[in-house]
């Protein structure tokens, strides 16, 4: 059956997915289908949130709901029962795996703490309710446990700002947002962190790690609870004045949200929930992710779309996020999660390796998003590029707005630690800046919390060194970080400037934080030292990191007027033995010299003619440069031909420019 729908995209912009257009129009028929079979609207559908879990009535009674269906007996016990069975907290099975258990008012109390004990064909467990909001750690014990949590609604104060630019994103983890050694809160986010993002000239803010998940050092990845702030942040109520006060600043919120895999612990999440192992997920090795150790979800489950579609709604609904970096796509995408694949033609992204279920689920996802909160943001974190992945749904494709370049931090870290600078190919580089497919928009980075985990180094710590703890004083004279300082400047200033239609920057990499992020474990004696921000490097005058935090805010002021941004990236000047990248886009002028020691006096480009004003030096003696270029000044471009006319430029070594055009040139007088 054909339902309707735009027709497909033009294939002639892309001549070499003409032989895969059948699987385009299967995979539009069959979200239609599906989005269509949900009843009069997907957001509709998506109220699960509001069905399952524990709710308090309008009279003051509770309610109960889950779906258990292995499970042949289900009640809650907690500390209102002494953690023993008690008839009156036993649910009824409703069918079709559904069960409901109501209570009167004085059965439960805000506060108190509880689980679901699971009956099945040859076994029982106690389990973190599924759909539970407020999951809370015992210090002592360690064990986790599902909290009554019933307070008043948040009145909210203020709306989510219109994203009017492209987003820049400030990504984010509270709990190491601190200098101090330990979990930082909400709460202290809010009020700390906030003023730095907004001041630093960042315009959307992505929180990583919301999701409750049992272990700290997972970075949130390993997800146990999905419908549960994490409560070793603080409590929800503290989550939306976060959100709220963001927004009151101007701040759009997406966050990191956790739909590839799950934690394969049982008695912290739903793994195994009811008893089976396929509830949830896929059965035997198909359901288990070896390289992660988590669980993967079986997606053609209506059961299964149905809980994960609902948390989107709950997040945007509940916490007023403005939309979801979804992490792990890749993951998501292949059978074989997308490891070991080089992606080298068409016939590696189709022939029988790609999960449809997934797709299909992705494009629902987008769907939801864009009919529940318009305007809201989905990020792909896909490092394989699949065709469609950012097309429009009614072309086939999966609908999100954004993917993440993964390329590019993988080719800036490359440079930095496999290539002799002398070797830096302009062309490459060029290459991996700016190709992308034409479909799709994309969200440009040097690096994000990925780069600097346990076994890896920030960028700026990947160009020192060990000289990163000795040479970053401003009197040091230290020729390795001089070097780094440089090139550190460079490639963020390249990486925006070509950024397709957004830019990311995890939290203090702006100005060069030093080491890697590695959260407490065993292997290092449980410590929080490297789970932190150290902001006083940031903040001191003697330092070098203050220059590079200094010269990202002066980068970000290029957004100030982001309609440079709507042009395509126009390459003027390319050239490898002298290290020379030079382009134009709107009304800016980006020129690179990347040359280890060798300066260009003189340099002559084609230009549009008019009046140029340089406005950025990332060699001013302000970002910790040499200085060797006059500040403030400006350059009258006459015609030599036609609209263009030569314009003549100093470029110092390992430095780069930015001009910007007015027109026409200014009468003299």
């Amino acid at each position: 059956m054909k339902l309707p729908g735009a027709p497909l995209a033009d294939f002639a912009a892309d001549v070499w997915l003409e032989p895969w257009r059948a699987i385009f129009e299967e995979r539009r028929q069959r979200a239609l289908l599906l989005a269509e079979s949900c009843g009069t609207s997907l957001a509709d559908f998506a109220q699960g949130h509001e069905y399952f879990g524990l709710h308090r009535l309008a009279d003051g009674s509770w309610v109960y709901r889950d779906w258990a269906p292995h499970a042949t007996s289900l009640q809650l016990v907690g500390d209102f029962s002494s953690w023993q069975e008690m008839p009156l907290y036993t649910a009824q099975s409703m069918g079709d795996g559904n069960w409901e258990l109501q209570l009167p008012a004085s059965a439960l109390h805000h506060g108190q703490h509880y689980r679901v004990r699971m009956k099945w064909p040859g076994g029982q467990g106690d389990r973190l309710p599924a759909w539970g909001r407020r999951i809370v750690q015992d210090a002592q014990t360690l064990e986790f446990t599902a909290q009554v949590w019933d307070e008043p609604a948040y009145a909210w104060k203020h709306d989510s700002p219109a994203l009017t630019a492209p987003p820049v994103i400030y990504e984010a983890h509270v709990g190491m947002s601190s200098e101090e050694e330990k979990v930082s809160t909400w709460a202290e986010f809010r009020q700390h962190m906030l003023p730095r993002i907004v001041g630093a000239g960042y315009n959307t803010l992505q929180l990583m790690a919301v999701q409750e998940h049992p272990y700290y050092g997972s970075f949130g990845y390993h997800v146990g609870s999905f419908f549960a702030p994490s409560s070793r942040f603080g409590t929800a109520q503290e989550l939306k004045e976060l959100v709220d006060a963001a927004h009151g600043m101007g701040l759009r919120v997406i966050m990191d949200l956790v739909h590839s895999h799950a934690v394969k612990n049982v008695v912290e999440g739903i793994s195994c929930y009811d008893g089976s192992e396929y509830q949830f997920f896929h059965a035997g090795a198909r359901g288990r992710h070896d390289i992660w150790d988590s669980r993967c979800f079986d997606y053609a489950k209506p059961q299964v779309r149905h809980f994960l579609l609902s948390n989107i709604r709950y997040w945007l609904e509940e916490f007023q996020f403005d939309g979801f970096r979804f992490d792990g796509v890749t993951s998501m995408l292949y059978h074989d999660h997308g490891f070991g694949a080089g992606f080298g033609s068409y016939d590696d992204y189709f022939h029988g390796r790609t999960d449809e279920d997934a797709v299909t689920y992705l494009t629902l996802a987008t769907h939801l998003m864009d009919e529940w909160k318009p305007g809201s943001i989905a990020i792909a974190e896909d490092v394989s590029g699949m065709p469609g992945l950012c097309a429009p749904r009614e072309q086939g494709g999966c609908g999100f707005h954004y993917r993440l370049a993964m390329g590019i931090p993988d080719m800036w870290f490359k440079c930095a630690l496999e290539i002799r600078e002398e070797d830096w190919h302009m062309g490459w580089l060029w290459g991996e800046l700016t190709g992308r497919r034409a479909d799709e928009r994309i969200i440009s980075y040097v690096e994000s919390h990925d780069q600097a985990m346990v076994g890896g180094k920030s960028f700026l710590f990947a160009l020192t060194d060990d000289s990163i703890y000795h040479g970053m004083h401003r009197s040091s004279g230290d020729l390795r970080v001089e070097r780094a300082v440089a090139l550190h400047k460079m490639a963020r200033l390249a990486t925006l400037a070509t950024a397709g239609h957004g830019y990311l920057n995890f939290m203090g990499n702006e100005f060069g934080h030093p080491e890697w992020i590695d959260f407490p474990r065993e292997g290092n004696h449980w410590s929080y030292k490297h789970a932190r921000r150290l902001w006083s490097l940031r903040d001191r005058t003697d330092l070098r990191f203050q220059a590079l935090g200094d010269f990202d805010g002066a980068m970000m002021a290029l957004l100030h007027d982001p309609t440079w941004m709507n042009h395509p990236c126009q390459l003027l000047a390319e050239h490898h033995a002298d290290k020379i990248l030079v382009w134009q886009r709107g009304d800016l002028l980006f020129a690179f010299n990347f040359h280890g020691h060798q300066s260009l006096v003189d340099w002559e480009i084609s230009v549009p003619v008019g009046r140029w004003q340089l406005v950025l030096d990332t060699d001013a003696a302000q970002f910790d440069g040499l200085g060797r270029v006059e500040a403030d000044q400006t350059c009258d471009v006459s015609p030599l031909g036609a609209d263009k006319g030569a314009m003549r430029l100093y470029l110092p070594s390992r430095s780069a420019l930015v001009w910007r055009h007015s027109n026409p040139v200014p009468t003299l007088a």
